[in-house]
């Protein structure tokens, strides 16, 4: 008999003798069982716990057996319900299962096909939840902005998310970091004849090698510690539709091979599993690297590559492409924002070596900083306003140490989007320093900080500083 040590169980009888000689068998057997004599305390003992399978006899004192599995609908969804009904009672199983009832027993029954039933409508029940999980999970993944561009680079991008859509060839997109390489893979996805099935998108660079081989190829029950249950991994998920899989180079080499077998003949085993399984998945990739640079270093398999790069599509940086800039900067803004002259000349002569990412950022920050939704120039990030030259931010201004040049990055490049994040924590520790040497006036920390109040509560808010941070220094 297998393990159910994981089922929650709510059996609901007005029979004593029955009932209890079910919670013992199924406690036994290793269920989580709980008993309930009628109606209102199987809705009192739903209300504390959460059941998987719940067995609920028809014919019940008080609250009926039907309008128990109608409340069970409407408040306990994610529990499968399992009726039982004698044989003049027929007609009333009918009705449960049209009101969602898994299935139903008639008494009297053999134990081990109520045993067999509760297995089942686990196993739906636990489906059930894992489509909505996925569901979930691929709304939030939907693209949060479109494309957009009308340099002659960016058509040269969409001219080919046109041509290479509807084909099922692997394609390898390429460009710096904050491009939009997901953006084209997903214009991509949706252009093909799998637009109506997934699209699962895994980060390589954000992940483990252990755990990077789980979410992509699935587990069995106690191939590692912690696998307490088979886990199904992105390749069966977005089976019938497409798997993107950003930054491909970051990917270690034993995993290479494992995802070439893939993609030469859709099969692949579960962590753990002998078991072949097979998958029709369309792969799209992407990389900020010199793959080819890779290849020839050793450090990413030449057949892999050429496996990945059926067709290459190359998006170009910001920088390159600065007619689209006012353009993006309109659609970041959205209706009834206006931007300064000035600060839109400063945006245009800023280098964006974080591309669109940076730009968006950046835009997001000033309309936090901004009054009467208008962006000036003050408003937009330091390293905007100084840009290349190394133009101080006029005073006042909240932005960490004004006066202090940015950090160089290794190699002496420009400063790069992941300097964005220090800026932000240099600003937070600004602000809660001023509210500290104020006492919590917030009259007179904006004014030390050289905006009004209403703003200083935005940047507050968005910085997310908390009243603990600077009433301990108030007294």
């Amino acid at each position: 008999m297998h393990e159910r040590h994981e089922i929650a169980l709510l059996v609901v009888d007005d029979d004593d003798e029955l009932r209890g000689s079910m919670a013992r068998m199924f406690t036994r057997h290793g269920f989580q069982t709980q008993e309930a004599a009628d109606g209102d305390a199987a809705l009192t003992a739903a209300q504390c716990r959460t059941f998987d399978v719940a067995i609920l006899d028809l014919k019940l004192p008080g609250l009926s057996g039907i309008e128990l599995l109608q409340k069970f609908r409407d408040s306990h969804s994610e529990c499968e319900v399992i009726v039982l009904t004698d044989e003049g009672t027929i007609e009333m199983a009918v009705q449960a299962m049209k009101l969602g009832a898994y299935d139903f027993l008639t008494k009297p029954f053999p134990a081990r096909d109520l045993e067999k039933l509760i297995a089942k409508a686990y196993e739906r029940g636990q489906l059930r939840r894992e489509n909505l999980r996925l569901k979930t999970l691929l709304q939030r993944s939907q693209p949060k902005s479109e494309m957009i561009g009308q340099s002659p680079a960016m058509q040269e991008v969409f001219r080919l998310i046109e041509r290479a859509g509807p084909s099922d060839k692997a394609i390898l997109i390429q460009g710096e970091s904050g491009t939009g390489k997901e953006l084209v893979a997903r214009a991509l996805h949706y252009s093909s004849l799998r637009a109506d099935r997934p699209m699962v998108v895994i980060n390589c660079a954000a992940l483990p090698e252990t755990l990077l081989e789980s979410e992509l190829f699935g587990h069995e029950k106690g191939a590692f510690t912690g696998a307490v249950s088979a886990k199904a991994g992105l390749f069966e998920t977005a089976d019938g539709g497409t798997l993107f899989i950003d930054e491909i180079g970051e990917m270690p080499g034993p995993l290479q091979a494992k995802l070439l077998r893939v993609l030469e003949d859709g099969s692949l085993r579960r962590v753990g599993s002998l078991k072949e399984r097979r998958v029709d998945v369309r792969l799209l990739a992407a990389t900020n690297r010199d793959l080819i640079r890779d290849v020839e270093a050793g450090r990413f398999r030449q057949d892999l590559f050429y496996r990945i790069n059926v067709m290459s599509l190359d998006l170009p940086p910001l920088r390159e492409r600065r007619g689209d800039i006012p353009l993006l900067v309109a659609h970041f803004l959205g209706p009834h924002w206006e931007l300064a002259d000035e600060a839109l000349q400063r945006i245009n002569a800023y280098p964006w070596p974080g591309n669109v990412r940076q730009l968006l950022n950046a835009i997001e920050r000033a309309k936090i900083m901004a009054d009467d939704n208008l962006v000036r120039v003050h408003d937009l990030p330091r390293e905007v306003i100084q840009g290349r030259s190394g133009r101080q931010r006029p005073a006042g201004i909240v932005s960490g140490d004004a006066d202090r040049e940015p950090a160089a990055c290794p190699g002496g490049d420009p400063p790069d989007i992941w300097q964005l994040d220090d800026l932000w924590a240099l600003e937070r520790a600004k602000v809660v320093e001023v509210l500290r040497r104020e006492r919590g006036n917030k009259m007179r920390a904006a004014r030390a900080l050289g905006i009004d109040r209403r703003k200083l509560y935005r940047l507050m808010e968005k910085l997310k500083i908390q009243t603990s941070e600077w009433c301990g220094d108030s007294r």
